[in-house]
């Protein structure tokens, strides 16, 4: 794969060109986002030299479910503890700017472009080497971050691990959240496999968290191959507790009380105590007291993340995208109590494994309003509502399609019981569509004035 230098050059933006134009630069240079291999991004790193080199402890989490999760309570954590936190993660909600947080706060447009001038530079300095769109973004972000001089860093993988532009950078702590079945044509067939891309991310001995209560066998063979420090729930740390309080227990110390985590969910422990596992691990480089560690798990946001937004409906927000995913939100919706009417807007990629997803959601779900997004990978609306009609049981459901997420959930708002519920999920591009104007505070018909 070739490019012009001149071409690349010409067409590319300024430094202080807005970064929408930046990104459409992005969008039109390399049109396949998903390029699995570290070739490329090492060779532009290298060139960039000391600007990608972290002076700071580097946290990288993998995995199927739960990554976003984990990152946000030990950026939450760390910066309770009065550490200067720098967050990479993708995708992103609504702004582009999400994906790279410092202190807890999106960065400004303004300061990423610098960065995404110099990965610029730095790829047509003598043969040009092509990059993903991925790639490109993680190397400009993670640049900018580090030139804010972080205390810590914290590295979500887009997908895999092995080959994920993220294991660029050696984690002085890994962490594997739940494996389950995703991203399987560049992935693997089966958990085993996925596994051993994820276990990409460890480091010989260094921390190697795996927060997964039944992982492959996969991430455990490739732990002791290359001598990371495995620390496994069950064995080398452990957790028991319910809504009201939980208690964690590792390998030297001991948290009793905990309040549980601010983000809801059934797999929020699990997250948690792999979280604590990592803190704990660090703790030599990166003290916190226990103080600290309450009060990061009691106030950390994550928008999307089964996040409820109080009003007449109530509203739910999940980016659960995959089967697994799906099952814990189910399960937390009927954790929620009874509600008269539940509809659902839902929008999802095609390649995914709808079918459970549709079953698992189908004796939750009284009215279904599919939508289409702004992606060529979705599934047409009317695609999902063929699937839905070929397996549901509910013979009292009903479904609705739409051209967007927005326009969903008006027609849901409009139809919806007071007392009901409204759910978001799906997909990213779902949410995401339904927060272009912030955050909806709903109210059915009969409350508006």
């Amino acid at each position: 794969m070739s490019e012009p230098t001149a071409h690349a050059a010409s067409t590319a933006p300024g430094a202080n060109a807005p970064l929408s134009d930046w990104l459409a630069y992005l969008e039109a240079l390399h049109g396949q986002r998903i390029t699995l291999g570290l070739e490329r991004v090492r060779a532009v790193a290298q060139r960039l030299g000391a600007a990608l080199q972290p002076r700071c402890p580097v946290v990288t989490v993998a995995g199927t479910n739960g990554k976003g999760s984990t990152c946000a309570m030990l950026e939450s954590i760390y910066r309770h503890g009065g550490y200067r936190t720098a967050l990479y993660t993708s995708p992103h909600l609504v702004h582009f700017e999400e994906r790279a947080r410092l202190d807890g706060e999106p960065m400004s447009a303004v300061d990423l472009t610098p960065s995404f001038a110099a990965v610029q530079a730095a790829r047509c300095a003598g043969e040009v080497v092509p990059l993903s769109y991925f790639e490109f973004t993680t190397l400009a972000l993670v640049h900018a971050l580090l030139a804010r001089r972080p205390d810590v860093l914290i590295l979500e993988v887009g997908m895999g691990g092995r080959l994920d532009a993220v294991n660029l950078w050696d984690a002085d702590c890994a962490i594997i959240t739940s494996i389950d079945l995703d991203h399987m044509a560049f992935l693997g067939p089966d958990r085993e496999t996925i596994g051993y891309e994820k276990a990409g991310i460890l480091r010989t001995g260094r921390p190697a968290v795996v927060s997964d209560p039944a992982p492959p066998r996969s991430v455990l063979d490739r732990a002791l191959e290359i001598g990371a420090d495995l620390w496994l729930a069950g064995r080398d740390f452990h957790y028991s507790g319910d809504r009201q309080q939980w208690t964690w227990q590792g390998r030297g110390r001991r948290y009793a009380g905990l309040a549980p985590p601010a983000l809801r969910g059934a797999n929020q422990l699990v997250n948690a105590a792999g979280v604590l596992a990592a803190v704990e691990a660090l703790h030599p480089r990166l003290p916190v007291v226990a103080q600290a560690v309450r009060q990061g798990l009691a106030m950390v946001q994550w928008p999307g993340r089964f996040q409820i937004v109080p009003g007449q409906p109530v509203l739910v927000l999940d980016v659960a995208h995959n089967p697994h995913a799906v099952a814990a939100l189910a399960e937390s919706l009927d954790a929620m109590g009874f509600y008269p009417q539940t509809q659902m807007v839902f929008g999802a990629m095609a390649d995914k494994d709808l079918e459970p997803m549709l079953q698992r959601l189908d004796a939750l779900v009284d009215v279904w309003h599919f939508c289409d997004l702004p992606t060529e990978r979705a599934a047409t609306a009317e695609a999902l509502h063929a699937q839905w009609r070929a397996l549901t049981r509910r013979r009292d459901a009903v479904a609705h399609c739409h051209g967007g997420a927005g326009p969903a959930l008006q027609a849901a708002l409009a139809a919806a019981n007071p007392a009901g519920r409204i759910v978001v999920s799906g997909s990213f591009y779902t949410v995401g569509g339904v927060l272009q104007q912030g955050l909806p505070r709903l109210g059915a018909k009969h409350l508006q004035g």
